[in-house]
């Protein structure tokens, strides 16, 4: 594991995957992990992208994993954004691994942030300035993207009042862990593992609360080539928002599946191997 330091201090843990004799590879998949758990958790979805040929790496997200910082908190709404750009610099720089095509691939609260980080793209579409953290990559895969997240009026208000007064007090995240998967193997798991949270901030909950509707805001001007997968039975995020990402964005540049039965974790589900098809054969086609 490699360690990365922020500008503000903070180390970021990160793991590289890469079979032997893989040069040269078809390109380097980027994942970004979810809300309270760490990068360890894609072991399997790694092996499976060294076989089809990619190099993988991963990084623990500030207050997550291995990586430093406040547990569930970030210093304001752009950091995760920020952080993402420094791991693309380094795997840009790096000779194996910004060699061919990146592709970002981000799960439930980590598909936010990498459809955020690609909408950023599109602000000067609209007449604004690209971000300063912005790096453009070259294609976009989405698991179970925290783009809803079914807050109410009620916790929106309560949200608007505790932000300015405790930006940063961790409370419980109120996700069930057998809401992930319906593997009692995988929930056990994930139960068991020492590395996994359910701290939140007001702040995060913030960049979470409006993240959803800023990339659906820009989902019609979509450029980047995108597989957006989703879970049907999902009750950690609201199914709705990926399906009207999948209504308002281009079907030239966005391929999209919405997997009925399944619960929020799809590549860790018993069907499976249903999902890393999808993804092989999009992959493919790049």
């Amino acid at each position: 594991m490699r360690t990365l330091k922020t500008d503000d201090g903070i180390p970021l843990h990160w793991r590289q995957w890469s079979k032997p004799g893989l040069d040269p590879a078809r390109g380097t998949v980027l994942i970004v992990h979810g809300l309270g758990e760490h990068i360890g958790r894609y072991e399997h979805v790694a092996a499976k992208l060294n076989n089809w040929g990619w190099h993988v790496l991963g990084y623990d997200q500030r207050g997550h994993g291995a990586s430093g910082g406040a547990r569930g908190d970030l210093p304001h709404g752009q950091r995760f954004a920020q952080d993402l750009a420094l791991v693309i610099d380094e795997v840009r720089a790096d000779p194996l691994l910004g060699q061919g095509p990146l592709v970002l691939l981000g799960h439930s609260m980590g598909g936010l942030v990498a459809a955020s980080f690609v909408a950023g793209g599109l602000l000067s579409s609209s007449g604004g300035a690209l971000p300063s953290w912005f790096r453009p990559v070259d294609a976009l895969v989405l698991s179970s993207p925290a783009l809803d997240v079914g807050m109410s009026a009620f916790q929106k208000g309560l949200l608007s009042l505790t932000l300015p007064l405790l930006p940063h007090l961790a409370v419980g995240n109120g996700l069930k862990p057998a809401w992930i998967s319906r593997s009692q193997a995988v929930v056990q798991a994930y139960q068991r593992d020492p590395l996994v949270h359910n701290r939140i901030t007001p702040t995060l909950a913030r960049m979470i609360a409006d993240g959803g509707p800023q990339v659906l805001e820009h989902a019609h001007e979509w450029v980047v080539p995108t597989l957006l997968l989703w879970a049907g039975a999902d009750r950690c995020v609201v199914p709705a928002g990926s399906a009207a990402f999948a209504q308002a964005a281009p079907k030239a540049v966005v391929q999209t599946h919405c997997f009925e039965p399944l619960f929020h974790e799809i590549f860790n589900e018993p069907e499976q191997e249903q999902v890393f098809d999808r993804l092989q054969a999009w992959l493919a086609a790049r």
